[in-house]
């Protein structure tokens, strides 16, 4: 997996060498560096801890980015950075109490 560092890093190298840069190279350059500001807003993982989110995601059937806005608030709520949603006493719990 390529880091916003290392592309970062590679786009400074090819303004170096700009005569020296294949239009080929450039042009997948360019599309990465396009990904990544499109997708900025995308949190990246190692590979494993993304393999992991893919699979708890799709048992939950939500999206990656719902996943982890819910793994970070159930974390957030148990560890009492955010306060702890009560059950209604008349509400619907669904066989959960």
């Amino acid at each position: 997996m390529t880091t916003s560092s290392d592309t970062a890093t590679l786009l400074e190298d090819a303004a170096d060498r700009i005569a020296d840069i294949s239009r080929a190279d450039l042009q997948i350059m360019l599309r990465r560096a396009a990904l990544r500001l499109r997708n900025a807003g995308t949190v990246s993982m190692e590979d494993d801890v993304e393999e992991a989110l893919r699979d708890l995601a799709g048992e939950l059937s939500m999206t990656r980015n719902d996943t982890i806005r819910f793994i970070v608030r159930e974390w957030m709520e148990k560890n009492t950075y955010l306060p702890v949603h009560d059950l209604d006493e008349d509400g619907q719990v669904d066989g959960n109490a």
